[in-house]
Formats: structure tokens, sequence, C-alpha cells
């Protein structure tokens, strides 16, 4: 499995000792919003087409059901809630879950093809970004209710709040839709998409919340179903949509920095899944992977949502060995992998514990 497996499985695990030597979880509550790659089952609740509420999805989850995650098992959210030493998963808060104490821990906004920009969610029917925060305030209240106000603010401005975005707006609509790549840049659209993530951290500052980790974009151009789609047939990671997704990046480290100095309290933090990704697709062997170019599901090329169904010729059975799981999603080993990037990127939003941790053991 490589080193850099070992040595991480290593640093969560001291994590996972520290977090139940004291009991309790590291934060007081996880929040997520966002697109599919965080989405545990909201769409499930919606008039969409963008669903992955049946198999093969879920295959390989505790349940061994699909839940509506767009994976064969767990998110790299699913696995940072158990890092961070919660016994279960922000429920979706469309769901039946999502009521009394279970909000208590937080709860889970995402909607797959949502985005930054509220046009594309409306396109496929997603939960919209602003309609996110609309959900966010209401949950809120609930959780006054339940356990008033002091108690709430606590969790609130304690509580991590993770933001996963920006793929769809690129994939599911700029580079397919001619209304807008014709109307703006690339560079124009991230401009947009700059403006809607600004919106969304102050709303989320002005509700109290203080700790925010934000996602930049993988590397897009080597999604197997964005090489299907926009490689011309050379089946090599498309150079153009990558360098996108870099220019994007950058912007939203310089916005997130941008916001951080003014806003008073705030910890915003860009978690870098580019880099990571990239590795292990271009290098899938040193991670423990056998295959990077094709996902596990159908021919691996294209397939996600209602094409990766319980018929799709050619799923792979041993979906641990892939990169990807659908055309568009990390399979979960690979979110394994991402997520303990997350944490060792986001140690400044969890506290002095882990610090300590980090410090003790030179790690």
């Amino acid at each position: 499995m490589g080193f850099a497996r070992n040595a991480l499985g290593a640093f969560l695990l001291l994590v996972l000792i520290l977090s139940v030597a004291h009991g309790d979880p590291l934060v007081p509550a996880l929040c997520i919003f966002g697109d599919s790659v965080v989405d545990a089952g909201n769409n499930n609740n919606l008039a969409t087409l963008v669903k992955a509420n049946f198999p093969p999805y879920g295959r390989d989850f505790v349940t061994h059901r699909p839940t509506g995650r767009f994976c064969n098992g767990k998110l790299a959210t699913d696995f940072t809630a158990e890092y961070l030493g919660f016994t279960s998963y922000p429920p979706p808060y469309l769901s039946q879950e999502a009521q009394g104490k279970n909000l208590l821990q937080g709860a889970n906004f995402a909607s797959a093809s949502s985005g930054y920009y509220d046009r594309t969610a409306q396109l496929y029917r997603a939960i919209s970004l602003t309609q996110q925060v609309e959900y966010y305030k209401e949950y809120q209240a609930k959780v006054v209710r339940l356990v008033g106000k002091a108690r709430a603010h606590d969790i609130f401005s304690g509580g991590i709040h993770l933001l996963s975005a920006g793929s769809s707006d690129f994939v599911q609509n700029y580079y397919i839709n001619p209304l807008l790549n014709r109307a703006y840049s690339a560079d124009q659209f991230s401009d947009l998409l700059m403006k809607s993530y600004t919106t969304f951290v102050q709303n989320l500052y002005g509700l109290g919340v203080r700790k925010i980790g934000v996602t930049t974009l993988p590397p897009t151009g080597c999604l197997p179903a964005a090489i299907t789609l926009f490689s011309s047939g050379s089946n090599q990671c498309v150079a153009r949509l990558n360098q996108d997704a870099i220019n994007f990046n950058s912007k939203l480290n310089i916005t997130s920095q941008v916001l951080q100095n003014k806003l008073p309290g705030l910890k915003l933090v860009v978690f870098d899944i580019y880099q990571p990704l990239l590795n292990l697709i271009t290098k899938p062997t040193d991670n423990g992977f056998f295959e990077s170019r094709k996902a596990c599901c159908g021919t691996g090329t294209i397939e996600t949502s209602l094409l990766c169904n319980a018929r799709s010729v050619g799923t792979c059975s041993n979906a641990s060995q892939y990169v990807f799981w659908d055309g568009f999603h990390p399979s979960e080993s690979a979110n394994q992998l991402l997520a303990g990037s997350l944490l060792e990127q986001g140690i400044n939003l969890i506290g002095h514990h882990v610090l300590w941790v980090n410090a003790c053991f030179n790690l």
C-alpha cells in the first residue's frame, strides 16, 4: 500500500486515540455544503435525475446498501467525521434522520449537481448553494430550540463547516453550455464563482460560524468522464481543463486570504484536493491502486448516476483497486486517502488537542 499510506495511518490513529481518550469528538459539530462529492443522500428527496440511491452505489458501504452517496462506500467527509471522533455521520438535511438530537452533531446540506453558480443547480433541479444556506438557517433555529442560545452558539462557532463545489459548475455546465462559454472566458467564469463563494463565507460568518474549510477543484481534466467527453479521443488528461482548475484554485486561495483578513476570528482553510488526487491518478501503484484512467462502474469511461446501475456491463469486482468509482467520483479507497490529506491540512480548524499531538510526535 506504500509508505505514505502507512505513515498517514499512524498519524490518523493517534488522532483517533486522542479523541477517544477525551470521550468526545474533537469539534462539537460537522456541517457539510456543496455537490455530489459530499452529498450523503439529499438528492434522494428531490425531483432530479441526478441520484445514486440504487445499486451498485453503496455496495461497499457499512450497510452494503445504496444511500444516495456517489460512491461504492464512504465519502471523504464520512472518513473525516470518523477521524474527528464522531460515531455517526452528519445526516442529510432532507432525510428523516435530520431531527432531534441527531442535529446537534451537525448536518449535511450538499446536493449533487450543485455549485457556486446557482443556475448550475437549477439546470439539474438540485439544491443551490443559496438554498443550502437557507436550510442551514432553519437548522440553526432547530438547534437553538433544542439546547438554547448559549450552547447553540458554541456549536455553531466551534463546529467545522466544509464546502465542496465548483466541479459541476465547469464540467456539467460551463464546458457544455454555449450560452455560458460564449458569454464568459473560463477566467471570467471563475470570477463569477468567486463572488458566490465570498457571499457564502460572509453569510455563514454572519450566522456565527468561525471555522470553514473549502476544497479546491480537483484535476477536472483527469476525471474519466471528462477525458471521454473533452479529450478528442486522446485518452489523456485534458490539459485545458486542468489549467482552468489551477487558475480557479489560485483565485480561491487569494479570495480566502482576503476574507480571512477581513473577518475577525474566522479560521478559513483551503484544502488542496488537486495535488493529492493528481498523485493518485499519475502514480496509482505507489498508492496501492491498479487503475486510474478507468472507473470501476460499467465501462469506466463515462457512467455516473443513472448510467451507473445494476445492469451496467463490465463493473469491476474490487473497487479498492480503482482510484475512481464512476466517471466523476473517487472510490472509497481514494476517499480514505483524500480524507487523510484533508485532516493533515486542516489541523488549524480542529484546535489545540491535535496540535499538541503533532508537536509531541513530530509528525
